[in-house]
């Protein structure tokens, strides 16, 4: 039997249940009404154009008040509240149909609020028993069990009222929660579903009754107060989990499910990100929309966000055929109506993008596909143009050509006063969107931001890694400075700054302050329950090719204006259209072309280009491409 089926059966066994008890409603109060003594109508032929009308009308009522589709094995106290408006409702209306089509003529008019009360208990109390039989029952108290957990919840907000409602009714959890402790001070001695607060997050410090585990339930936390509840639940020496920020529970939903270990996504990025949804709703919603790189760790996250406004189309493009597999799994899981198309094609190859273009008629177009990594773009620099200029310059193109409303530029800040190729290269895609403004009503605009934390090829997986094998964690330099901000965070902030431009914008977002890679270190051998130095030593390999200590947002010659959103800026440039036209001219004319295995002469040509891009000139190319195959014999 399928799902459906089930869900089918379990409905007619309700309507009959609720049938039945209105009819018990309706006799019992008559019965209490006249002292347990029948009324000839009630035992007559014509007591069947009385119960049949109510029936319809009190099921009808209790299905337009939806009684009939929630789950109620999760019976609530509002479920509750919402069955006695259902008999309100369905009362009055009985008694405005049997007085405008009967009268009142042997029915005394006290026996109504009689049903009313009864009736409702009855329907109540059918509820409340299948709640019972799933959490008693089927779900047998799960404190006789040895393995289960005994778990202390921090924050008795609604959140960890949510969770312990679940841990009680769920003993597949194998968790026990035996109280809750919150800073609140009105929650201070109160119990919340049989479970005390007992104090504020302190209290953990001092907590004198055994325990396993440590529950953190405080998804709009700060990350000054994450930090705080971090460093006491190390002191007390038990495990600890928390709930994702509000940002990364992309469904709305809380469950137990969602803990995991606390990472350094919860110590640097935890602020919550206000939207103006109205504005993005505007240019998304309805819309045909294109992901480029949509496999990658900023491309995923955009295809994510986007789909919560709902669009008609969703085209997710990228070229590794594993990332692309990947983001297609996740979005079949989700709920939505939106139409998504995973497309493995290659922005290096115009023709196809014409292709892909004519087929599905994107609107707006988010451009993620880069190479990125900094090292290895310095040892293969023909990629870094291939990729990161020659195929935003087809993406330009063809999204003008196809006439599309906006097209939104993932940046970075190493495109400020770049020292490297992956810099230099997205410096040249920000001024081709920008000479391309406006041509055929297309609105071009770039969002520079830094580094986001997770993401593939960051340093916290490679130090997560070298901590797991006993180390040493290998660090560049000591002073070396990166801004950081989380996945979901950077992606919603560029999703917004898409609605607020309207054409040759380079935004910037508020990465806060610049963190130093020695502290990050820091903080992951310690999330990891070691001491730096002590357990896992650091050493450092001096910088590689490419790499400079601190990361900037704007160049020199640049300043920064506020936008009606306060984490987003939009930079001012003195570089005039005539300058920005000559350099997207020259990329045309094939300045950058016939250079491969060239890694000078490709550095001379971006210095030419991009004039603040400075570069060391005694590199050596690697030496694989240098060898050239002997003849076989």
């Amino acid at each position: 039997m399928n799902v459906f089926q089930n869900i089918r059966k379990n409905l007619i066994v309700l309507i009959l249940a609720d049938s039945l008890a209105i009819v018990s409603g309706l006799y019992i109060s008559t019965m209490l009404r006249y002292d347990f003594r029948l009324p000839v109508l009630w035992i007559s032929n014509e007591i069947i154009y009385i119960i049949a009308p109510v029936l319809l009308i009190k099921i009808s009522v209790f299905n337009f008040f939806k009684l009939y589709r929630g789950m109620w094995r999760y019976t609530s106290v509002w479920d509750m509240i919402n069955i006695i408006k259902a008999n309100v409702f369905a009362s009055l209306l009985v008694i405005s149909t049997i007085g405008f089509f009967r009268g009142f003529d042997g029915i005394a008019r006290s026996l109504f609020i009689l049903d009313f009360l009864i009736t409702t208990g009855f329907i109540g109390g059918t509820r409340i028993g299948i709640r019972l039989f799933f959490t008693h029952l089927l779900n047998p108290s799960n404190f006789k069990n040895e393995d289960t957990k005994k778990v202390i919840l921090i924050g008795a907000g609604e959140t960890g009222q949510f969770i312990c409602r679940e841990l009680l009714s769920e003993s597949k959890h194998q968790m026990t929660p035996i109280g809750f402790v919150d800073d609140n001070p009105k929650l201070m001695n109160i119990e919340i579903h049989g479970k005390p607060v007992y104090g504020g997050i302190e209290f953990l410090s001092n907590i004198v009754f055994e325990f396993d585990e440590i529950l953190i339930c405080c998804p709009t936390a700060s990350k000054q107060e994450m930090r705080r509840i971090i460093e006491i639940c190390k002191d007390t020496g038990k495990l600890f989990r928390t709930l994702p920020s509000v940002s990364e529970m992309m469904s709305g939903q809380v469950s137990v499910n969602q803990f995991r270990e606390v990472s350094l996504v919860d110590l640097l990025g935890r602020d919550e990100v206000v939207l103006d949804e109205s504005s993005i709703s505007k240019y998304i919603n309805g819309k045909r929309i294109m992901i480029s790189g949509a496999g990658g760790s900023i491309g995923s996250e955009l295809v994510r966000q986007c789909l919560k406004y709902e669009p008609a189309l969703l085209v997710m493009l990228d070229i590794s055929e594993y990332n692309l597999f990947q983001i297609e799994r996740e979005i079949l899981k989700i709920d939505t109506n939106v139409l998504v198309k995973p497309v493995l094609s290659d922005i290096r190859d115009k023709n196809i993008l014409d292709k892909v273009f004519s087929e599905f008629e994107p609107q707006v177009v988010f451009h993620a596909a880069a190479y990125k990594h900094v090292p290895m773009q310095e040892a293969f620099p023909w990629e870094a143009i291939k990729t990161n200029v020659f195929g935003t310059a087809n993406m330009v193109k063809v999204s003008i050509e196809h006439n599309i409303d906006k097209f939104v530029l993932v940046s970075t800040d190493k495109a400020v006063k770049p020292v490297n190729v992956m810099g230099a290269t997205k410096r040249l895609a920000e001024l081709l969107i920008q000479g391309a403004n406006n041509q055929n009503g297309t609105a071009f605009m770039a969002v520079r931001f830094g580094n986001v934390l997770g993401s593939s090829g960051s340093v916290i997986p490679i130090f997560q890694e070298q901590i797991k094998s006993g180390g040493p964690v290998t660090i560049t330099d000591p002073d070396m400075e990166r801004y950081f901000m989380s996945i979901p965070e950077a992606a919603q902030l560029i999703i917004q700054a898409g609605g607020l431009g309207e054409g040759s914008e380079v935004f910037v977002l508020d990465m806060g302050e610049p963190i130093r890679i020695l502290d990050i270190a820091h903080e992951l051998i310690r999330l990891s329950g070691y001491e730096p130095e002590l357990d896992i030593p650091i050493s450092f390999t001096g910088a590689r090719p490419g790499e400079k200590k601190v990361e900037e947002l704007i160049l020199d010659s640049e300043y920064i204006d506020k936008t009606s959103h306060e984490k987003i800026m939009v930079v001012n440039h003195n570089i005039s259209n005539k300058e920005i036209i000559d350099i997207t001219n020259r990329i045309s004319d094939g300045e950058l072309d016939g250079s491969e295995f060239d890694k000078n002469e490709i550095r001379n040509r971006l210095s030419n280009l991009v004039p603040e891009y400075q570069f060391d000139n005694d590199q050596v190319d690697p030496i694989i491409l240098r060898i050239k195959p002997e003849a076989q014999a």
